[in-house]
């Protein structure tokens, strides 16, 4: 396996406790953790495989950090890219994770292949930039109101990941393990 770059931006820590449980569930020495704050655009590019954790904030805004750092996403012509982003569901639910609707605009304008789209199901919220063809265009998480589905939800995007990035075959991993954990609506 190639070196994943993750890249994070973290105001709270929610959004780089994420970043590290993605990171473990593809195994640490598969992926170097980027804090976005500290990182510029000459970290990107060694990376063939690109993953980017943002938090929307406010009205749909990227998170502080990612405001400055979204303009090293300029060249991505072939790479995949992978989106996970934390909003609050319930306070904006008009505004739900739109900071990584923000990112895979960018990333698609730049050249990426976006991959590990993510089902709505299991969510309640009312609109977002962040769904495209009736699905989430990465792992969407809530750690105000879902912080006890993060978990699964990772475990099994990862796993999903693993599959769409030909890391490992669907025949080789159990059916519960593809399965993303839905939960109820709140």
């Amino acid at each position: 396996m190639s070196k994943v770059g993750l890249f994070y931006g973290s105001t709270t820590g929610n959004t780089k406790n994420v970043a590290e449980m993605v990171r473990n569930e593809l195994g640490a020495d598969n992926v170097d953790l980027h804090d976005v704050a500290g990182a510029g655009p000459a970290d990107v590019g060694g990376y063939g495989i690109l993953i980017l954790g943002v938090s929307t904030w406010g009205l749909g805004d990227l998170q502080d950090d990612w405001e400055a750092f979204a303009s090293s996403l300029k060249s991505l012509d072939g790479r995949k890219v992978a989106l996970f982003g934390l909003g609050d569901q319930q306070a904006y639910p008009d505004t739900f994770v739109n900071a990584m609707g923000t990112l895979y605009e960018k990333a698609t304008e730049a050249g990426a292949d976006v991959v590990g789209a993510w089902p709505t199901d299991g969510y309640d919220f009312g609109d977002s930039t962040a769904v495209v063809n009736y699905e989430f265009v990465g792992l969407a998480l809530d750690e105000d109101r879902q912080p006890d589905m993060t978990a699964g939800r990772v475990k099994a995007w990862v796993n999903q990941l693993k599959v769409e990035l030909g890391l490992q075959t669907e025949t080789e991993m159990s059916d519960e393990t593809l399965q993303p954990p839905m939960g109820g609506r709140i």
